[in-house]
């Protein structure tokens, strides 16, 4: 979306590296580092044919933008994710000239479109580059200088008038058709709804229009008075009201599908269903099409239905664009995996293909990598590598030059104290011999933060650019008046507010300036700050309900009338005679012998009375139960008795809770609203509406305790960041109590990133803690000099004293054992507690009902996310390796389901020789609890690309970069099983696959 903004004192419209008119940030750094002897050696060859470029990561941001400054560029990455980075990076040096070309997130023949974000931006970069070309820019519009895409974008043909086609623009005292207007955004792929909601809507009421831009970050709504616009305003989602003080002058709406049905696209589909008659599917296709019916996946017959030209991405580009290749080797693996993908693909993505006949559609739909530098070449621009050091790019064709950029990476304390004050006293050594220092960072907050750290250390240092107002401790002196498109100046630390990763050191050779050394906050604290947020979120696991596939001979159960058995095996039998006879299964139960010496008794237990057994989750190895005594009995008589003596004791603690004095947390501080204000996503009504509540109890002066219940990756961690902190506010101190040591490394994370801008003390406290650390945490506690704690069990332990605890957050609280739970409720009188679950034991939820524990639900997923696109068919190797690297292939994960512990190796070992290039991992629930964890972690860290794995992950797993589930003998589990196993993917914006097949040639009963 393209916006004007009236000025309004409450909106800040601020982006790191780019704020307005404004230079951008680290345009004057990128001016000083381009006077180094090196980088001067890249442009004396400008305008070669061929240019062979070694250096280290953080150079090549430096690179591109010094070689942008003299002509235009093309930057070709091997991935999604790298092309966002660099075009972060490089919009911090050159603004608006910077432009991200995205590629398709699905696979030509995948049957799926586009996601509207994706195609509106790539309409929206053609839309410019056409104008450019075509010298309709005007006076005040910014050429683009460098376009950044994934080498997915470079191989994919694309029309070649898709930049001509404009886009919906509307104006405050625009005249314009209502009604023209309505069917000019249904022409360009928006759709007509009652309450507009997600990007590529819009909807009508009255002389009212909204409309959520695909490229917008919130909808707008468009007043008319007749068909004049009188007022354009944002507004928000959530509660569908504008946003109080912004008004916009415009705003533009770019096409949100690629392949618009005109009337000539509609004739020829139309031409197409007749000659595929004979494949009724992709006839249907072609026939609703030409009734000008959008299809999903409809894009991939784009060769077919376009009656213009497909052209490569170079062909779009000014004269004289220099395409740099990043990492060309990888970026040549990508292509190809892509091409093979993309045909496989096809040969599974329609039916006739998938019972052996030919595929109806043009297989063709990426180039190859040669073929678009031959493109290149044929419009005699230059095609050049920028290679990792020791990586030199190697092509037979090779015939140019080779530049070295062996720069010094900069100090990487990556956090440790010691090396940072010796990072410190090296940069007030250098500043004091005339060097010059230049920070990138990536909020106010830490601009703020490091300036003061710098002051503390004795080095001067100032804010270029920085809007440090509100930040404490910052007087007006700190900020400077030079602007962004200075040159740092010696004899100081010039902070600017950007995003950049890894910082280097430029020797400025020849001594006519000043060394320059550039710093970013991955370097001092070790925190990498995405290009965009990702919605990462911590995995956790939960034990998994009674599943008989599951179970393995040995394995204890209990039944609800005959007691604790032990699981023998699977058998079918025959039920009735005759004409009634029918087959039916079995679990068979072994229990004691009724005579001593005697076998064990068997019970056989229909598969439809499986409600009547459950697992045993006991911490001793128990006798088994006798069928037909009264042991099983008096056990249970004596278990509903304790549990009516716990329900008296709860209910007496819930009684002195609301007697107690507690402390009344006070009202929330400017420090609060700001580290709110920071968090990366919308929250959802929901969400807010249990922040709300938790805050509102916390400033009562009875002891809270508040069950918050939410799926996993619904946002009940950010509710308990926002408490501790408010807590952390009023001087209190936080316990939060997690089952595993997994969840307690996670929950660290989360928390150090969300208050890393504060002066918040924060530890971890688990199996991984060495003595010695333990020993300085127990003692910080102890004297408040910690002020949040995150930890298992071992903050249960005796030994653990507090200096002034006030809130206790119990994440899980149902898989802590008996002792743990007694620890927990025996605090429950003292300080405010905060549980959440995603599961609550039935008598936590009791309780709710009752009114003795408060309760609130996060039922809404968060925005952004799409719905999970199912598949059920017969395995096969060729359709299992191609959904696996279509996952790959943009950098996700994929999880593996084969429920069979004695068989999962062998399956591993089948996933590795149909992906050889994965890196597999397994994962079942007989390995033990540090093994699983281990696994499980490195998975989250990305250590490996697919987890096969049992049901382990049905109500537990949270990777939000896993988003391709595959599960083996779907037809033997449960729909509830198979619902709850799809919900372990599609949890962040990428849109999320589920396979469930069974085998080849698998007759499938009815109930199957």
């Amino acid at each position: 979306m393209s916006t004007t903004v009236r000025p309004s004192a409450s909106q800040n419209t601020s982006a790191p590296g780019n704020r307005g008119n404004a230079a951008p940030a680290l345009s004057g750094v990128l001016r000083a580092a381009a006077r180094d002897s090196k980088l001067k050696g890249l442009v004396t060859h400008i305008g070669a044919a061929q240019l062979a470029i070694q250096g280290p990561d953080a150079v090549w941001p430096f690179a591109v933008g010094t070689v942008a400054q003299h002509a235009p560029v093309l930057v070709i990455t091997a991935t999604a994710r790298q092309a966002e980075d660099l075009t972060e990076q490089l919009k911090a040096m050159l603004g608006d000239e910077v432009e991200l070309m995205p590629a398709w997130e699905t696979l030509p023949h995948e049957r799926i479109s586009p996601n509207v974000e994706t195609v509106s931006q790539r309409m929206k970069v053609l839309r410019r580059l056409h104008r450019q070309s075509a010298g309709e820019l005007g006076e005040s519009e910014t050429r683009i200088r460098v376009v950044v895409a994934p080498v997915r974008t470079l191989v994919q043909p694309i029309q070649d008038s898709l930049g001509a086609v404009t886009p919906v623009h509307l104006a405050v005292d625009q005249e314009v058709e209502f009604e023209q207007i309505q069917h000019e955004l249904v022409e360009r792929g928006y759709s007509a709804v009652d309450v507009v909601a997600k990007r590529g809507h819009f909807a009508v009421r009255g002389g009212i229009l909204d409309v959520f831009p695909a490229t917008g970050e919130l909808p707008v709504r468009v007043e008319f008075w007749g068909d004049e616009v009188s007022d354009i305003r944002p507004f928000s989602v959530g509660d569908q009201r504008t946003i109080p003080g912004v008004e916009l002058d415009e705003v533009t709406v770019y096409p949100a599908r690629e392949l618009l049905i005109t009337d000539s696209v509609a004739t020829r589909a139309g031409e197409l269903a007749k000659e595929h008659a004979s494949h009724a599917e992709l006839a249907d296709v072609y026939h609703k099409i030409s009734e000008k019916i959008a299809v999903p996946g409809m894009e991939a017959l784009i060769p077919s239905l376009h009656d213009g030209e497909l052209k490569l991405l170079p062909e779009f580009l000014p004269e004289g664009t220099h395409t740099i290749v990043l990492a060309p080797a990888a970026v040549e693996r990508r292509a190809a995996d892509l091409k093979e993908t993309g045909e496989q693909f096809l040969e599974a993505g329609w039916e006739a293909a998938a019972m052996g006949a030919d595929a109806p559609a043009d297989g063709v739909a990426y180039v190859s990598v040669a073929a678009a530098r031959h493109a290149q070449a044929t419009l005699e621009r230059p095609w050049w590598t920028l290679s990792p050091l020791g990586m030199l790019d190697s092509d037979e064709g090779f015939d140019g030059d080779a530049l070295l950029l062996d720069y010094d990476a900069a100090p990487q304390p990556r956090g440790e104290m010691e090396a940072i004050e010796q990072m410190m006293a090296d940069i007030r050594t250098r500043v004091e011999a005339g060097g010059r220092v230049a920070f990138a960072a990536p909020t106010p907050t830490v601009a703020a933060r490091m300036l003061r750290r710098f002051h503390e250390a004795g080095i001067a240092a100032e804010a270029v650019g920085v809007d440090l107002r509100g930040q404490r401790g910052i007087g007006r002196q700190a900020t400077s008046k030079a602007t962004p498109d200075q040159e740092p100046a010696p004899k100081k630390v010039s902070i600017y507010h950007a995003v950049a990763h890894d910082g280097l050191v430029f020797p400025m050779a020849g001594g006519e300036q000043p060394s320059l050394l550039f710093l970013t906050e991955t370097d001092v604290t070790g925190n990498r700050v995405e290009a965009a947020a990702t919605g990462k979120r911590k995995p956790a696991k939960r034990r998994n309900r009674v599943d008989p596939l599951a179970l393995e001979p040995g394995d204890l159960v209990v039944h609800d009338s005959h007691g604790i058995g032990k699981f023998v095996k699977m058998t079918e039998r025959t039920v009735g005679k005759g004409a009634d006879a029918s087959r039916r299964e079995y679990l068979v139960l072994e229990y004691a012998p009724s005579k001593r010496g005697g076998p064990g008794d068997q019970l056989y237990v229909p598969m439809d009375q499986l409600d009547l057994l459950s697992r045993y989750v006991g911490g001793e190895k128990p006798a088994l139960s006798k069928m037909g005594g009264a042991d099983w009995k008096n056990t249970k008589r004596k278990a509903r008795k304790a549990v009516r003596e716990i329900a008296g004791e709860l209910v007496q603690l819930y009684a002195q809770r609301q007697a107690a004095p507690g402390y009344a947390f006070a009202p929330d501080s400017p420090w609060q609203r700001e580290m709110e204000e920071a968090f990366p996503f919308t929250e959802t009504e929901d969400q807010f509406n249990a922040i709300e509540a938790v805050k509102t109890d916390m400033e009562k002066p009875v002891p809270m305790d508040r069950v918050i219940v939410g799926d996993v990756g619904y946002g009940k961690t950010e509710v308990a960041v926002r408490a501790a902190f408010k807590a952390v506010q009023s001087g209190k101190q936080v316990a939060v109590l997690v089952p595993t040591t997994l969840l307690a490394q996670q929950h660290m994370k989360t928390f150090r990133e969300r208050m890393q801008d504060f002066p918040t003390r924060i530890a971890e406290l688990s199996r991984f803690t060495t003595p010695a650390q333990s020993k300085e945490i127990l003692k910080g506690l102890a004297e408040g000099t910690i002020d949040i704690v995150v930890g298992t069990h071992r903050l249960l332990q005796t030994g653990v004293t507090w200096k002034n605890l006030g809130l206790i957050i119990v994440d899980e609280e149902q898989r802590f054992g008996v002792e743990h739970k007694e620890h927990i409720k025996s605090l429950r009188t003292h300080v405010d507690v905060l549980t959440m679950s995603a599961t609550p034991i039935p008598r936590t939820l009791e309780m709710s009902m009752a009114g003795i524990r408060e309760m609130s639900t996060i039922l809404t997923p968060p925005q952004d996310r799409h719905p999970v696109l199912t598949y059920v068919g017969a395995q096969e190797d060729k359709h299992v390796a191609a959904a696996i690297r279509r996952e790959l292939l943009r950098d996700g994960q994929v999880f593996y389901i084969h429920n069979r512990v004695k068989s999962i190796e062998k399956a591993a070992e089948h996933i590795r020789s149909l992906v050889p290039e994965a890196r597999v991992v397994v994962a079942h629930g007989q390995m033990s609890e540090e093994q699983l964890e281990t696994t499980v972690e490195g998975f989250w860290n990305r250590e490996f690309d697919i987890l096969v794995c049992t049901t382990i992950v049905e109500t537990g797993l949270d990777i939000s970069n896993a988003n391709t589930l595959i599960v083996e003998n779907a037809h033997h589990m449960g729909l509830s099983q198979l619902h709850q196993l799809r919900g372990r993917v599609g949890r962040s914006r990428e849109r999320a696959y589920a396979y469930f097949l069974y085998p080849k040639g698998e007759v499938l009963t009815e109930t199957s």
